[in-house]
């Protein structure tokens, strides 16, 4: 395809559609810069670190919007052909693929302080020596907040209190974004908006229990992320697990919203589909996490 067909807007269907001299890859780049340097500085306790931030925050923001209005636009003016919707399904199998190793590091970090690390420190295998000379009295129960009592005693968060409420709520939420998407495959506009508009509803909820029970473990249990390993490990899974959730109900919302302007049809959805495979990864994780982490 020409410089010149891209420029003034004709496509070929049979040609692979590739956008030229976008400038918001360079802004993105910018602004994820502005906002690591103030980040660094505000956790150095730099007096202009925060605002720095908060401006880079913006600002990436401002180029996610507009970058993100290009994509959308492209896509309904008809600029995608079959070849670029496999290149996107692609592309978003590999994502959630790189998103289950990132939380597969997480979980192997418990896996490994559990199993091998806590009973070493405890005089089990290799680490009689350790437990002999350092830590003669450390019993290595879980969970633990290490053998020099991190932070002070705490108490674990029960997993059949709020924890057991936000996996029914996420797990209702599967159920719902599935009925969407048979009615928006079925061409049933009022029940898609309805179960996805409750889909974001429930994604809400679940992000305010969980802020509920963050108040809770940080003000009466004294389960912070400086309570040692458990206390660290625990707010790492959760905490990650919850900017998912965050960025996952950004993203249903405004898929309904492109819902509401008819911007999918029964056949060409995938900006929908790629959405709802991110929501039921999240729930899947959220399963692990409530066994591994609060039940186990």
């Amino acid at each position: 395809m020409s410089q010149a067909h891209a420029t003034h807007g004709h496509h070929d269907q049979d040609a692979y559609f590739v956008p030229h001299g976008s400038k918001w890859p360079v802004f993105a780049s910018a602004a994820l810069f502005v906002l690591m340097v103030g980040f660094a500085s505000w956790l150095n306790e730099v007096s202009w670190g925060r605002t720095v931030f908060f401006v880079g925050l913006a600002g990436l923001l401002a180029v996610l919007f507009k970058w993100f209005g290009d994509v959308i636009r492209e896509s309904i003016t008809g600029h995608y052909n079959t070849q670029v919707d496999v290149s996107f399904r692609m592309g978003m199998v590999w994502f959630i693929f790189s998103e289950v190793m990132f939380f597969a590091a997480f979980f192997s970090a418990l896996f490994y302080a559990r199993q091998f690390a806590l009973p070493w420190l405890a005089g089990e295998g290799h680490g009689v020596e350790t437990h002999a000379l350092l830590w003669p009295d450390f019993t290595g129960g879980w969970p633990t907040n290490g053998p020099a009592d991190i932070g002070g005693s705490f108490q674990i968060v029960p997993a059949w209190g709020l924890p057991l409420l936000n996996t029914l709520i996420l797990l209702s939420s599967g159920v719902t974004v599935t009925i969407a998407h048979h009615a928006l495959k079925a061409g049933k506009r009022g029940i898609l908006l309805l179960f996805l508009g409750l889909t974001v509803v429930l994604g809400c909820l679940f992000l305010y229990f969980q802020a509920t029970e963050y108040a809770h473990a940080y003000h009466s249990l004294n389960l912070t992320l400086g309570s040692g390993i458990y206390g660290s490990t625990f707010f790492m899974l959760t905490g990650f697990h919850g900017a998912h959730v965050t960025l996952g109900t950004i993203m249903l919302l405004v898929i309904w919203l492109r819902c509401a302007k008819g911007h999918f049809t029964k056949d060409h959805h995938f900006g929908f589909e790629a959405v709802a495979w991110y929501w039921h990864f999240v729930d899947v994780v959220w399963l692990a996490l409530f066994l591994f982490v609060y039940v186990l």
